[in-house]
């Protein structure tokens, strides 16, 4: 095993930090935090419950960005004492332990290194995201599902806030669609690379003969919307549908019309909710999220893209951005970056890191333009 050398790892970590900090402005960072803690503790700052949620989730995310700046910090100068305890006492336990330090120190640099790529309006978010199966039948359905567990155990490992806002179930197996939020610093900014059509090829569990199905599902991704933003939307635009939730199969898990159904007439946008205990909660989640999309939408309209900023998904071939292939080997690739993986198993339980950091590089080098 090569020696490693540790001074010269050390300086080359503290260069990186630094160059990471340059980009993002350290010190108003911290007048940031300074001036939202001095916000959070204004005795009057709850008599405008909008402007104090959003104080606080600023606060919020912002320390915690901070805060990882920091650790990484005290955990080089950390692994520097170990070094040095090391060398002196030659003990090759703690010189392995310092040598295991170093290069999980040099992967979460390399994290917080793509945080600085995410610049864009709205990458500070929160996320909202909505899954729906595609052409494939009952095992896009199935697909859905998967792709649902896959978010949410990647964010669970984060330890990032998930939260279910709605969940349609298909009738035989799997889910037509599902809308949950992540409250987290960046989480737009991260997910955002997800957004659009991912594929799957296996042996159907549901087809008796045991053939290969390709089947299909969409990813959007949205900013939530702050009080701070702008969007009216006129009421004589809506038509509000309620209805019972239901569960898998469509059986009944409400005995009360709870669940609330959105519709945008002069787009034809349409949001549902059925996961608050409330009509009136889930009525004013179906609006957060509408409002999220349609801010998306006039966004798009006045910097005149040629697509919408959730991106104009279809589910469906010649659209996807990355496949997951189970048989007749494994693998999965995403189709923009290149990133591929031979355990695709690991990948629907979680394990994205690799092609979501390679997303927002590629996005950050122009991939989106090209």
């Amino acid at each position: 095993m090569a020696e490693t050398d540790f001074p010269a790892e050390l300086a080359d970590l503290r260069d990186t930090l630094r160059r990471i900090t340059e980009v993002i402005d350290l010190e108003a960072l911290r007048a940031e935090v300074a001036d939202l803690e001095q916000q959070a503790a204004d005795p009057n700052l709850w008599d405008n419950q909008e402007n104090a949620q959003r104080v606080n989730s600023q606060l919020s995310h912002k320390q915690a960005h901070l805060d990882r700046v920091d650790r990484l910090g005290g955990r080089i100068e950390d692994v520097e004492i170990m070094a040095q305890m090391a060398a002196e006492e030659a003990d090759e336990d703690t010189r392995a332990e310092a040598v295991n330090e170093l290069a999980g120190i040099r992967k979460a640099l390399e994290s917080l290194e793509v945080v600085t790529l995410m610049s864009g309006e709205y990458d500070e978010r929160d996320a909202v995201v909505t899954i729906r199966s595609g052409a494939g039948g009952v095992d896009a359905a199935d697909f859905a599902e998967m792709l649902l567990r896959m978010y949410t155990r990647w964010a669970e490992t984060r330890e990032w806030d998930v939260k279910v806002l709605d969940t349609s179930y298909a009738e035989e197996a799997g889910l037509k669609s599902a809308t949950f939020e992540i409250k987290a610093p960046y989480a737009f900014g991260t997910l955002s690379v997800e957004a659009g059509t991912h594929r799957l090829v296996r042996i159907s569990p549901f087809d008796n003969q045991g053939r290969r199905q390709t089947s299909f599902a969409a990813v959007e991704v949205i900013p939530l919307l702050e009080g701070t933003d702008s969007i009216d939307i006129d009421e004589n635009d809506l038509k509000i549908d309620v209805y019972r939730s239901s569960g898998p199969g469509g059986q009944s898990v409400n005995t009360t019309d709870s669940a609330v159904r959105i519709t945008y007439l002069p787009t034809g946008t349409v949001v549902s909710m059925q996961n608050e205990k409330s009509q009136i909660q889930n009525r004013a989640a179906a609006m957060r999220v509408l409002e999220s999309r349609l801010l998306l939408l006039k966004k798009a309209e006045e910097a005149a893209e040629k697509k919408e900023l959730a991106g104009d998904i279809k589910a469906s071939w010649g659209d996807q951005i990355r496949s997951y292939v189970l048989h007749p080997y494994q693998m999965v690739k995403d189709l923009r970056t290149g990133h591929e993986t031979g355990n695709a198993d690991k990948v629907l339980n979680g394990e994205l890191e690799g092609f979501i950091e390679a997303g927002i590089r590629w996005r950050g080098q122009g991939g989106e333009d090209s």
